[in-house]
C-alpha cells in the first residue's frame, strides 16, 4: 500500500511517500528537465561523497506520466525538527546550507529553498535531504531563497545568541521561517552595530515592510555572481560569530550542585549499565528522559545503536551535543524536548510535522532523578507518569529519588508538601498496575534506586521482537 508522507504535499517537484516500509521520492515531470541537469552537473556527486547530501537510488519503475522518475534515497531515523536542536545543532545545519549553495553555485546550480527541515542528523552529523532543491542558477538575480535562510537560520540562530537559548522554539510556532519583522523588534540595540546581523536581519526586515511583498528575497536588481558569493560569506561569517546566550539556565551545572559523591556517580553508572544489559534485546535503542548533559547517556552509547538524549534545558543540551562531537559519539542525540510538554503534531491540518511520540519508538526508556521533578515539580501523579512511559516503551529504567533527599527537600523548602502518597511504596504500587520490577540496584552513598521495569505480559526477549 502506498501511503503519501504529509510533510511533502509543499513542494511542485515531487513527493515522499511510504510503501511496504520503504521510503520513496517521485520526481515531477515540471521537475525532471532540472533535476537531470542536477545529476549531470557532478554537484550529486560531490555532495554524496563528502556526506552532505543523502543518497539515493533511481528505480526502475515510475509512478505515472506525472511522475516519471522515483527515487529511493537512504533512510533516515528519527526525523527531527529543528524546534527540537540546541543552538550548535541549528548552526551547524546553517553552515552546512550555505556550503552546499556555494559548492552548487560553482557548479552552475542554487538551492531553490533553503528550509532548517531540508537538513536531518546523521550519527550527529547535519545532512541535507532534499535532493529537489536544486535549479539552475541564474547569476544575474539574487538568491531566491535568501529570505528562507534568513528567516530559518540566521534569525532564530541571532535570538538564541542575544535573547535566550529557548527561541529555537519560535519554529515550532512559525514552521514557515521566525518573520524578520519580529526578530528585528526582539533583537537588543547592541545586535545593530554587527554588520552581517544589521544587514541581513534588521534592514532585510525594513525592505520587505516597506516593499510590503511577503515573498519578497529582500535583494533587488541584478547581482554579479562576486555578489551572490559575497552574501554567502557575509551570512556564513555573521553565522560563526554567533554564540549560545551567556544567561545561566536551569541544569547547565546540575551535577556540580547535587548530593552525589563521585562513588555515588560511579555506582550509578554501574547500575545502569547492569539494568540495560539485563533488558537486552538487539537492536537497541534508548530514549534518555531528562538527560541534562548527557554524561549517562554517552556512558550507555556502547551498549546501544542509538540514544536518543533530550532535555529541556537548551544549554545543558548544547554541552551534550558539543561533547559528542568531541568525543567521537555518533549514535547519541542530543535534543531540547521538555518531557512535561512534547511537541505534537504541528503545520496543516497538525499532520505536517508529526509529534515527537510517532517519531521516536525507543526499546528503553531511561529516567534518572526525574520522577521527583514530575511528581512534585510539576504536579504530575504517579500514575499520569505510569500511563505515559508504559505507551512510550516496553522497558524502563527509572531513578527514584526519595523524600528524605536533599534534593526533593530543596525543592520543597519553599512550598507546602502536599505529597503525602509520594513514597516508595505507593510508587512501585501504582507502576506496578502496568509493569513488571525485573531488577534494582541500590546507589551507593544515597538512598536512591534504580529500577528496571517491563511492560505486563511481555518477557524481556520479547522486547525488541
Amino acid at each position: 500500500m502506498r501511503v503519501a508522507d504529509r510533510a511533502s504535499f509543499r513542494d511542485p517537484a515531487g513527493f515522499v511517500y511510504i510503501e511496504e516500509g520503504e521510503i520513496y521520492r517521485s520526481v515531477s515531470k515540471s521537475y525532471l528537465t532540472s533535476y537531470r541537469e542536477f545529476m549531470s552537473s557532478g554537484l550529486f556527486q560531490d555532495l554524496v561523497g563528502e556526506g552532505l547530501l543523502v543518497r539515493h537510488t533511481e528505480c526502475a519503475n515510475s509512478l505515472d506520466d506525472d511522475y516519471p522518475v522515483v527515487l529511493k534515497p537512504e533512510k533516515i531515523e528519527p526525523i527531527t525538527y529543528p524546534y527540537e536542536w540546541c543552538f550548535s545543532q541549528l548552526k551547524d545545519a546553517a553552515l552546512l546550507t550555505l556550503a552546499i549553495q556555494k559548492k552548487a553555485m560553482s557548479r552552475g546550480m542554487s538551492l531553490r529553498d533553503a528550509s532548517a527541515f531540508n537538513v536531518q542528523f546523521v550519527s550527529n552529523r547535519p545532512v541535507f535531504i532534499d535532493t529537489l532543491s536544486f535549479g539552475a542558477l541564474d547569476p544575474r538575480k539574487p538568491w531566491g531563497a535568501y529570505r528562507q535562510f534568513c528567516q530559518h537560520f540566521l534569525a532564530p540562530l541571532a535570538l538564541m545568541s542575544y535573547v535566550s537559548p529557548d527561541l529555537n522554539r519560535l519554529i515550532q510556532l512559525y514552521i514557515d521561517g521566525v518573520p524578520l519583522q519580529l526578530a528585528s523588534r526582539m533583537l537588543p540595540a547592541s545586535s545593530w552595530a554587527r554588520f552581517g546581523l544589521f544587514s541581513h536581519i534588521h534592514m532585510h526586515a525594513r525592505l520587505q515592510q516597506s516593499a510590503h511583498k511577503s515573498n519578497s528575497c529582500g535583494v533587488g536588481g541584478e547581482v554579479s555572481l562576486n555578489g551572490l558569493f559575497g552574501i554567502l560569506d557575509s551570512l556564513r561569517e555573521t553565522i560563526e560569530k554567533l554564540e549560545i546566550s551567556v544567561s545561566k539556565t536551569e541544569w547547565e551545572d546540575y551535577y556540580s550542585a547535587t548530593n552525589y559523591t563521585s562513588d555515588s556517580l560511579l555506582s550509578k553508572e554501574e547500575g545502569l549499565v547492569q539494568l540495560v544489559r539485563l533488558a537486552g534485546g538487539e537492536p537497541l535503542t534508548i530514549l534518555d528522559l531528562g538527560s541534562n548533559n548527557g554524561r549517562f547517556s554517552r556512558h550507555v552509547a556502547p551498549l546501544a545503536t542509538r540514544v536518543f538524549s533530550v532535555d529541556r534545558d537548551p544549554k545543558a543540551v548544547d554541552s551534550n551535543y558539543r561533547a559528542c562531537m568531541t568525543e567521537g559519539i555518533r549514535n547519541v542525540l542530543p535534543l531540547v524536548l521538555d518531557v512535561t510538554n512534547l511537541p505534537g503534531g504541528v503545520g496543516w491540518d497538525q499532520q505536517e510535522r508529526k509529534s515527537v511520540l510517532h517519531r521516536l519508538r525507543p526499546d528503553i526508556t531511561v529516567s534518572l532523578a526525574l520522577i521527583h521533578h514530575l511528581v512534585i515539580g510539576s504536579n504530575i501523579p504517579f500514575t499520569k507518569v505510569a500511563e505515559f512511559l508504559a505507551r512510550v516503551s516496553d522497558a524502563h529504567i527509572i531513578e527514584f529519588v526519595p523524600k528524605s533527599d536533599s534534593q526533593v527537600q530543596l525543592m520543597l523548602k519553599n512550598r507546602e508538601d502536599i505529597f503525602g502518597e509520594y513514597t516508595f511504596e505507593r510508587f512501585m504500587g501504582v507502576f506496578g498496575a502496568y509493569f513488571e520490577a525485573v531488577g534494582i540496584r541500590g546507589i551507593v552513598g544515597s538512598q536512591r534506586k534504580l529500577i528496571l521495569f517491563r511492560r505486563k505480559g511481555r518477557s524481556l526477549r520479547e522486547f525488541h521482537a
